[in-house]
């Protein structure tokens, strides 16, 4: 809790709101607890509550905002609507729905907000309604502990019990034929709005830092793209692209329909960007051809298959790997794929600032000084500058040095003669005006 006050905190500075997931179905003796988690929550200003346990509801909650959590399976306008009377604001829609399934629920209940998931791991079975981990492991999905059995290798067998052949006529042997590639809706963003969608969301469970930074900020990128005008101060040391960091490929799933491939039968693991071809494996030595623009790095992870390997030394077309590949002849003219760029990584950097407005002003007996919305007045002797110019660039120097605070200094305004004022002063008068 004491780690949630202070993401709170950082990120109301920033205007963004912070939802908390409480999206698990909870045993009787569990609601208590809940409940008491509940206002605690609101109590250090979390801005709604994503649930899934509808019985939540039969017990004394906080004033606070409720979504329905995809975990809800919410698939048709009735119950979404069911869910408004309820008292909810949003509803995050099932991955499953097509866009014409979004655009007729907004149609029939207008007055809620429609959230839907664009980017991320997707679940074979419908949103909420999988039961294969908590039948064959006894840990519930909806409980948070999925076994992930939908990433593991199958044989496909018919009534006989005989292997079934794929479209180039294989056995469907060990293939990972539940593992769904990755959800990517970046090209339908506008769609999705003028369809109703209310919010965009980031599937990013179990994800790490390096995966966050990139995918919002490519999505970012895509949304101000529709609206040029609109801007956030953000800079950034890298090009977003979503195959530089966790990556199974990508589907648009069901939002025009079913389309293929779906699922990667080859690997459940991040496959990263498409870089080339393999054209031999000579023990620990790849001889590839790779695309062009493409520059290989030590520490690079590659994959071929579900094979995966590590750069250890690049000399011309001949690339050096950690480990020998355990099946060299089935490697030949395979496609090679990069999941791990370490030059890209280290350059992951983005920065958000606040705009604000600075005004310096003259009082009777000193100065005053607003920054955004802090002001503060300092009494202050007033000494006449020998060098009037240096002086009022001194002031507008060290008024604008916001270092490592959230903000950027915008406009600046400086209502006074100039004086001498010394550099430690108005450094002074700028952080004690932040606090």
């Amino acid at each position: 809790m004491e780690d949630l006050t202070e993401v709170v905190h950082y990120a109301h500075t920033f205007g963004v709101k912070v939802l908390v997931t409480l999206n698990t179905l909870l045993h009787e003796d569990e609601y208590p607890e809940a409940v008491a988690l509940a206002h605690q929550l609101y109590k250090i200003g979390v801005d709604a509550l994503i649930i899934q346990d509808l019985h939540l509801l039969d017990f004394n909650l906080p004033p606070i905002r409720l979504h329905a959590s995809t975990q809800c399976d919410n698939r048709t306008p009735e119950q979404v609507a069911q869910l408004r009377d309820l008292g909810f604001k949003r509803v995050v829609l099932a991955r499953e729905l097509g866009i014409e399934e979004i655009r007729a629920i907004h149609q029939a209940v207008p007055d809620i907000e429609l959230e839907v998931f664009v980017h991320g791991a997707l679940c074979v079975s419908y949103s909420g309604r999988c039961y294969m981990s908590e039948v064959l492991a006894g840990r519930s999905a909806n409980r948070g502990a999925c076994a992930q059995f939908c990433r593991m290798a199958y044989d496909v067998l018919d009534s006989e019990m005989n292997e079934l052949l794929d479209d180039q006529g294989n056995p469907i042997h060990q293939r990972y034929v539940l593992s769904l590639q990755d959800l990517d809706r970046s090209a339908y963003l506008q769609e999705l709005i003028d369809a109703g969608v209310t919010a965009f969301k980031i599937e990013g469970r179990l994800k790490d830092a390096d995966y966050v930074t990139n995918i919002t900020a490519y999505y970012r990128e895509k949304l101000d793209q529709l609206n040029p005008s609109f801007s956030h101060f953000i800079t950034s040391s890298f090009t977003p692209n979503p195959e530089k960091t966790f990556h199974r490929g990508a589907t648009d799933y069901f939002l025009h329909g079913r389309t293929r491939p779906m699922a990667n039968w080859e690997t459940p693991k991040s496959t990263g960007e498409y870089i080339g071809e393999v054209i031999e494996v000579h023990g620990n030595s790849l001889r590839v051809r790779l695309n062009e623009g493409i520059t290989l790095h030590n520490g690079d992870g590659l994959t071929m298959g579900s094979e995966g390997f590590n750069v250890n030394g690049v000399n011309g077309n001949i690339v050096k790997i950690n480990k020998q590949p355990t099946s060299i002849s089935s490697l030949k003219g395979r496609e090679l794929f990069r999941n791990l760029d370490v030059e890209f990584v280290k350059n992951l950097h983005s920065e958000r600032r606040i705009p604000i407005d600075i005004v310096f002003s003259e009082t009777n007996d000193g100065f005053s000084l607003r920054i955004g919305d802090k002001e503060r007045s300092f009494v202050y002797a007033k000494e006449p500058a020998k060098n009037e110019e240096k002086a009022l660039q001194t002031i507008h120097t060290q008024l604008t040095k916001l270092g490592d605070t959230p903000y950027i200094a915008r406009n600046v305004r400086i209502d006074s003669k100039p004086y001498f004022i010394p550099i430690s002063v108005l450094n002074e008068w700028r952080r004690s005006t932040l606090i």
